[in-house]
């Protein structure tokens, strides 16, 4: 059996219109490619036909993990989101001791995760060490920057 996805709402939509877009917009562009690609002649000296096949695998790959990763998919709704303990769909604000600042984590399933916007996944070392916790507690997380202790001081919705 496959495993299962955790995905909000929002990660949710992200998925279904990527897979949206690969079959309807995508597929169509590359298979124009191709065609064009062919006129050209000669297909063993044809670096636009290798480049278009390229990308129609490409871009195949990608429809069937996204259609796989959809069916293997927990959605996490805005309901399901409870605030006693961090978990997926969480904001959590937290005390970093070693940098001796805070900083908030949006806790997401490992499909959304965008450490720009503070998307954490909740497979990743800080999403790891902080599902499960309540405000006051604290993680030690192992991170490719070294060690660092964290302290609960808030989850939101």
């Amino acid at each position: 059996m496959a495993k299962e996805i955790i995905v909000t709402e929002e990660g949710l939509k992200k998925l279904e219109d990527e897979l949206h877009y690969l079959k309807t917009v995508k597929r169509k562009e590359v298979v124009e490619a191709i065609r064009v690609a062919l006129g050209f002649g000669d297909l063993s000296e044809n670096s636009e036909y290798d480049e278009a096949k390229d990308e129609q695998a490409k871009t195949e790959a990608r429809i069937e993990e996204l259609e796989e990763t959809l069916k293997n998919v927990k959605l996490v709704t805005e309901s399901d989101v409870k605030t006693e303990k961090v978990n997926v769909g969480n904001k959590v604000k937290v005390f970093n001791e070693k940098y001796n600042e805070e900083c908030e984590y949006i806790i997401v399933g490992s499909t959304e995760a965008d450490p720009i916007k503070n998307k954490i996944s909740d497979q990743s070392p800080i999403g790891l060490a902080l599902v499960g916790l309540k405000v006051g507690q604290t993680a030690k997380v192992e991170t490719p920057r070294g060690a660092m202790k964290l302290k609960v001081l808030e989850i939101t919705k």
